[in-house]
């Protein structure tokens, strides 16, 4: 199945994988999100409160399918809970290292490589 615009399994969803290129949009459009959010209801409230838990759970099934690009399990996320190392870890390893070529336990590769 092309994935190329599907927003909702994009979000919504932590099946499957996604290539660096599609992740880093995907963070890009949740951080503009989160800017939005933050200036049309300033940093506190329960409208604030709600937005911020459903654009935190966007990011965590973005990330988890960048794991699974990377033939790692979701549950290396938790990592993000660590301040400082979380972000060098997203950084690095969903945003720079590259994914598995080939299908790999998660689903084919998202950029067609090892495939016939």
């Amino acid at each position: 199945m092309d994935r190329t615009l599907d927003w909702t399994w994009m979000f919504a969803s932590p099946e499957g994988r996604i290539e660096r290129g599609r992740w880093w949009i995907g963070v890009a459009i949740l951080f503009a999100a989160w800017l939005v959010m933050t200036i049309l209801f300033g940093t506190d409230g329960l409208i604030r409160l709600v937005l911020g838990i459903l654009l935190s759970l966007a990011g965590l099934m973005l990330h988890i399918k960048r794991c699974h690009d990377r033939d790692k399990s979701g549950w290396w996320c938790l990592l993000l809970l660590i301040p400082v190392v979380g972000f060098f870890w997203a950084l690095i390893d969903l945003g720079l290292l590259e994914g598995t070529p080939g299908p790999n336990r998660f689903g084919p590769d998202p950029l067609g490589r090892g495939t016939v």
